[in-house]
C-alpha cells in the first residue's frame, strides 16, 4: 500500500465520492451558477452535459445540497424503462404510495401532491440522471409532466442530466417540443491542463501530503493529456502511477511511470492519434476529415458562447467561413440543418452565464428569446459577478466557498465583505439568511 510510503493519511485518488476531495474547476462552478439560478428562477426545464467521469452525479447532488430545506426532491436513477415505470419511480422517490397500474390515478396523485408542496412554499425538483438512456416515448412522458403549473408558476422543475448522447437525441426533429422547453443547458468540459495539475494537488493535500513536489512537470503534463482532463481516469490513472512508484521504490514519480501505468490502463494511444486510426477505417477518404470539420465548427461555437470573447458579428463571420469550408466537402446541408435545429434555449444559456458574471445583454440580438434576454431578477443586477444565496442549516461560509469558489482565502473574505456591507459576522450564519456569493474568486 503506498499509503504508508508516501505518508498519506487516506486515499487521495478512491472511487468513493467523499466530500473533502471535492474539487470545482471554473467550469464546474459556471454550470452549478447556472443550474442554481435556474431553479431560482423557476425556468422548469434544465438540462446538464458532460462526458463519463465528469462528476455530473457530484455536482447535482451538491445542487442539492444547497437547496435542502427548501425544495422537495426526487432522484431518478432508473432510466432503463417505459413511461408507467417513470412516473411510479417518481412517486415512490416522493413518498407517495402507487399502485403502479393506473397511469391516470398516479398523474393525480401527483397533481395534488404538487399543489400541496406549492402551498406549503416548497419547490418541488426531479433529477433524472443518465438521461441519455430513455427512450423517445418515455422522453414525451417527461415532456408532459412539465404540464403541470398554475397560472403564474411552474409546479414542477426537472434537471435532465446526461452525456453528449442525451444532446445529441433532443436535437432530433420529433423531440422539438421537449428541446423548446429547455431554459437552460449547462455543460462541463474536460479539465484543462492546469486544472489537472490543481486538481491532483488539492487532492494531495487533503490527502494530507506534505513533503517535496510529487509528480515532475513532465509527469503531470503526461497525465493531463492521456487522462484527457477527466477526473475519474484522472484518479485512476494517478492511483495506478502511484502503485507502481511505490512497488519500484520512487520517492517521485516521473513520465517513465506515467507512461508506465498508462499501457496498464490501455490510456497509452495518445487521443490525436486514436482519431487519426478512426479516420483511415472509414471507406471514404474524405469521411473523416468532414467528420473533423465538424467537430471542429462545434468546438469553435461552443467556445465561443461560453467564453464570450467575440460580439456576435464576429462569431457570424467565423462560422460563415467554417461553413464555407464544410461546404466545401459536401457537408453544408448537414451543418445547417443542424444549427436550425438548435433551441432558443441555447440563448437562454448565453444569457445566463451573461447575467451571472455581470455583462448585460443585447435584446435586439435575441429576437425570439427577448424576454429571457431583458427580464432577470433584481438582485442580479445589483453587483456584477455574483448571485444571491439562501443559507441552509449547518452552512458555513468556508464550505460555501470551497464548494461554489474552490478556495476561502482573506482576498475571497474581503470580496464577500464587499458584497455583503451589513455582514456582520461571517462565522456565524442563519438558515434562511440571504447572503451574495461571487460567480468566481478574485485572483
Amino acid at each position: 500500500m503506498f499509503l504508508d510510503y508516501y505518508k498519506l493519511r487516506d486515499q487521495p485518488f478512491g472511487v468513493t465520492p467523499d466530500p473533502r476531495y471535492l474539487y470545482f474547476s471554473p467550469g464546474h462552478r459556471e454550470a452549478l451558477a447556472s443550474l442554481f439560478y435556474g431553479i431560482e428562477t423557476g425556468r422548469g426545464f434544465l438540462s446538464l452535459i458532460a462526458e463519463p467521469g465528469m462528476g455530473k452525479t457530484t455536482l447535482l447532488f451538491q445542487l442539492l445540497q444547497r437547496w435542502k430545506g427548501y425544495v422537495h426532491s426526487a432522484f431518478l436513477f432508473q432510466t432503463q424503462c417505459d413511461s408507467r415505470e417513470l412516473v411510479r419511480y417518481l412517486l415512490d422517490d416522493l413518498g407517495l404510495k402507487s399502485d403502479g397500474e393506473d397511469i391516470v390515478r398516479m398523474h393525480s396523485e401527483l397533481n395534488d401532491f404538487l399543489y400541496r408542496e406549492t402551498k406549503a412554499g416548497r419547490r418541488v425538483v426531479v433529477f433524472i440522471d443518465e438521461s441519455q438512456n430513455l427512450s423517445d416515448t418515455v422522453l414525451e412522458t417527461v415532456r408532459l409532466l412539465s404540464d403541470f403549473e398554475a397560472p403564474d408558476k411552474k409546479l414542477l422543475q426537472i434537471i435532465l442530466a446526461g452525456q453528449p448522447e442525451l444532446e445529441q437525441r433532443l436535437s432530433r426533429r420529433g423531440l422539438a417540443q421537449l428541446r423548446q422547453r429547455i431554459a437552460i443547458q449547462a455543460r462541463l468540459e474536460a479539465l484543462p491542463a492546469n486544472e489537472v495539475i490543481r486538481y491532483i494537488g488539492h487532492r494531495l493535500e487533503v490527502a494530507g501530503y506534505e513533503g517535496t513536489e510529487l509528480f515532475t512537470p513532465g509527469a503531470l503534463g503526461l497525465i493531463a493529456e492521456r487522462s484527457r482532463g477527466i477526473p475519474r481516469l484522472i484518479n485512476n490513472l494517478c492511483f495506478n502511477v502511484l502503485s507502481l512508484g511505490c512497488a519500484r521504490q520512487e520517492s517521485r514519480i516521473d513520465s517513465e511511470l506515467v507512461k508506465e501505468a498508462a499501457r496498464d490502463l490501455s490510456m497509452d494511444i495518445p487521443v490525436p492519434h486514436r482519431a487519426m486510426v478512426q479516420a483511415q477505417k472509414q471507406h471514404r477518404p474524405d469521411r473523416g476529415l468532414r467528420r473533423l470539420a465538424q467537430s471542429s465548427y462545434c468546438w469553435i461555437r461552443e467556445r465561443l458562447n461560453r467564453r464570450r470573447l467575440f460580439q456576435t458579428t464576429t462569431v457570424s463571420l467565423l462560422l460563415c467561413s467554417v461553413a464555407i469550408y464544410m461546404g466545401a466537402r459536401g457537408g453544408t446541408r448537414m451543418m445547417l440543418q443542424h444549427d436550425a435545429g438548435k433551441p432558443n434555449s441555447r440563448i437562454a444559456v448565453s444569457t445566463t452565464a451573461r447575467l451571472l458574471s455581470g455583462t448585460e445583454p443585447d435584446a435586439t440580438k435575441a429576437p425570439n428569446d427577448s424576454a429571457i434576454a431583458v427580464s432577470k431578477p433584481d438582485a442580479l443586477t445589483e453587483s456584477a459577478g455574483s448571485f444571491v444565496y439562501v443559507v441552509q442549516q449547518n452552512d458555513t461560509l468556508r464550505d460555501l466557498c470551497i464548494s461554489m469558489l474552490g478556495r476561502y482565502d482573506s482576498k475571497v473574505l474581503s470580496h464577500i465583505r464587499e458584497l455583503n456591507p451589513d455582514l456582520k459576522d461571517p462565522d456565524e450564519l442563519e438558515a434562511g439568511q440571504e447572503i451574495r456569493l461571487p460567480v468566481s474568486a478574485a485572483n
